[in-house]
């Protein structure tokens, strides 16, 4: 028999990861783009689901007060991070400059191996990933207890999990949009935004700290 408590914790814990995820980020914008293109679409999803999901057990897991009390680990994370972001931001706005049709020949554009490594920088490099899966999510399981604590965490996987490949998959809907070369131009320049921004905030964040 279903235990009701640990069914309302699982789709507390659903709802809090998929309000998360859900915000425009460094993950998301990439994830996007390797939709729109078709290329290894399956492998950066599954990455980006795993790599949630094993953050938000860790946070679970009680890693999140961990982490939270290391400010070297805090300080390190954020400055890798921001030096990455900022480097992405600069290749997103040199594709801007030079934007291209959606073609089929692009769908195989770039190595599996780039968009591995790419996908868990974007992931393991950004300070955001830890604060919302390891130290809020990780944090607000505490209030409960036992089962229903796995079933919050479980939760927040399963939203990470039908975001990522819904994004990944559902990007090809975009693709008629995408036909024209100025389509990708504010894409990218959007995400070049995006990105700068994100890593602007990071330095701000470590040098008020």
């Amino acid at each position: 028999m279903v235990d009701d408590a640990n069914v309302a914790a699982a789709v507390a814990g659903f709802f809090l990861g998929g309000s998360l995820i859900v915000a425009i980020g460094a993950q998301n914008a990439f994830i996007l783009r390797q939709g729109l293109v078709r290329a290894h679409v399956f492998v950066v999803c599954l990455i980006a689901a795993v790599s949630d999901a094993l953050l938000i057990a860790a946070g679970v897991a009680g890693l999140g007060s961990i982490v939270a009390g290391s400010p070297v680990l805090i300080a390190t994370v954020t400055l890798a991070g921001a030096a990455f972001l900022f480097g992405y931001a600069a290749l997103a706005l040199r594709r801007a400059m030079h934007p291209h049709a959606l073609k089929a020949a692009d769908r195989s554009a770039g190595g599996v191996w780039a968009a591995v490594t790419t996908c868990l920088a974007l992931t393991f490099l950004n300070p955001h990933v830890y604060l919302d899966t390891v130290l809020l999510i990780g944090g607000l399981s505490g209030q409960y207890a036992g089962a229903a604590r796995l079933a919050f965490g479980a939760g927040a996987v399963v939203a990470s999990f039908a975001w990522f490949f819904g994004l990944g998959y559902g990007a090809r809907l975009l693709a008629p949009v995408f036909l024209k070369p100025m389509a990708w131009r504010v894409l990218d320049l959007l995400i070049a935004a995006i990105m700068a921004v994100l890593a602007t905030g990071l330095l701000l964040r470590f040098l008020r700290s």
